[in-house]
Formats: C-alpha cells, sequence, structure tokens
C-alpha cells in the first residue's frame, strides 16, 4: 500500500480532493491518502506566520506521522496526476533521506494566489513533490518541535540534511505549466502560481486538464 499525505487548505478544499481523485483513477496500487489539515493535527501548533497556504510547514511532520518507518510520498494539493503514481513510488532510493525534482529556475510572476508574494530562492519547490525515507537516521530530526521552531528557509532548503542525503526525480514528476508551459509528457502537473479553480488562474498553461479532473471527481452515474 502506497502512503500519500497530501496538503490541504481550508481555501481550496476542491484542489485537495481533485487531486486524490486523479491518483485515485490512474493507480495501479493501493493507496492510503492523509489530509495534512491543521485541524487534524492536534499535537502540533502552528507558530509561523508567514507561508501561502496552510501546509507549507506540516509537510515536514511526515516522517515523524510515519513514527519514522518506511517510506511515503508528499503532494501539494494544487496537482493532478497523469500517470501511475506507483510509477513514481517505484523511484524510491534508500541511500537517499529524501527525494524530490530539483527545479533550478526564477519565477514570471512575483505574486501567486489571493495576492500572496512569490519569491525566488534556492531549492524552491523542491518540496512540494517529495519521496520521503521515513526511516533514514537523518530525518529523526524532524519532529514536531523542530517544524514549529525551524524557519522556512531552513526546512524548504533540506537544510538539516547534507546535500548527498537529497536524491534527484524526473522533472516529469513535478511540471509546473505555469511556469514552464506545456508539456504533454509530464506525470505530474503543478499549477503553482495558483490552482485552476480560481478565476484568475482558470486558463493557465495545461489548466484543461485540472478542469476535466475535477469534472470527473464531481460526476456520478445516474442509476436512471
Amino acid at each position: 500500500m502506497i502512503p500519500v499525505f497530501i496538503g490541504y487548505d481550508t481555501r481550496e478544499i476542491v484542489a485537495f480532493h481533485v487531486c486524490v481523485d486523479s491518483i485515485v483513477q490512474r493507480s495501479s496500487e493501493p493507496l492510503a491518502v492523509t489530509p495534512l489539515a491543521l485541524q487534524n493535527l492536534c499535537h502540533y501548533r502552528e507558530r509561523h506566520g508567514d507561508g501561502s497556504n496552510q501546509f507549507v510547514y506540516t509537510r515536514f511532520l511526515v516522517p515523524s506521522l510515519r513514527e519514522y518507518s518506511g517510506w511515503a510520498i508528499y503532494l501539494d494539493g494544487d496537482m493532478v496526476l497523469c500517470d501511475d503514481i506507483a510509477k513514481l513510488w517505484a523511484l524510491r532510493d534508500d541511500q537517499f533521506a529524501v527525494m524530490s525534482v530539483k527545479h533550478d529556475y526564477r519565477t514570471k510572476a512575483r505574486t501567486k494566489y489571493l495576492g500572496s508574494h512569490n519569491e525566488d530562492y534556492p531549492r524552491k519547490n523542491w518540496s512540494s513533490v517529495m519521496l520521503w525515507n521515513c526511516a533514514h537516521t537523518a530525518n529523526r530530526t524532524l519532529d514536531r518541535g523542530f517544524v514549529e521552531r525551524s524557519t522556512g528557509k531552513a526546512l524548504h532548503r533540506f537544510e538539516w540534511l547534507r546535500d548527498e542525503h537529497i536524491g534527484a526525480l524526473p522533472i516529469e514528476w513535478n511540471w509546473l505549466p505555469d511556469e514552464f508551459g506545456v508539456n504533454s509528457s509530464a506525470k505530474l502537473l503543478h499549477w503553482t502560481l495558483g490552482t485552476p479553480c480560481y478565476a484568475d488562474y482558470g486558463d493557465a498553461p495545461m489548466s484543461e486538464l485540472w478542469h476535466q479532473a475535477r469534472q470527473r471527481a464531481n460526476s456520478c452515474t445516474d442509476p436512471k
């Protein structure tokens, strides 16, 4: 069974459900999906005052939530899977503490959804898709208190790890159509500037795939 943790924000609940359904529709293996919703994390206190969404920091709780055992996948909620998540799961490599797409780009937009500031920084978006080796000894640093106290810089740039502990994933597993444009080979689409559920981003590149996924997730078979 593949454990999948997904960022959940009460301001874009639809994004979470569309993401989940896109995974379910294509997965060839059983799934255990967990929303990282602040209201469910009663032992964690969000002390940070920055961040554009409610799961900016909770993603780093995944190893402790897994009791530092096995592997897990983390995804932001503003995504749609275009391929079998089991193929991403198959890329895990025990020599690494975490694996991600190592983006190296400068953003095209200084603001993103809901007027949030969108700054450039090293390792931007590396933490939006992660294969977590929860059992790796380096990740035992990531307990609740460490996450509560740490800055975004320290966490999103993986500063608790040595560089050799960070494995690379193919860019197709975290493709940013609103930054990079159309890619028919993308396996995972990530609208990092704004989910197409927002009017301002409703016609972003490749947004038609998100709208199709939303329509499918919101459909039923009429028994008549």
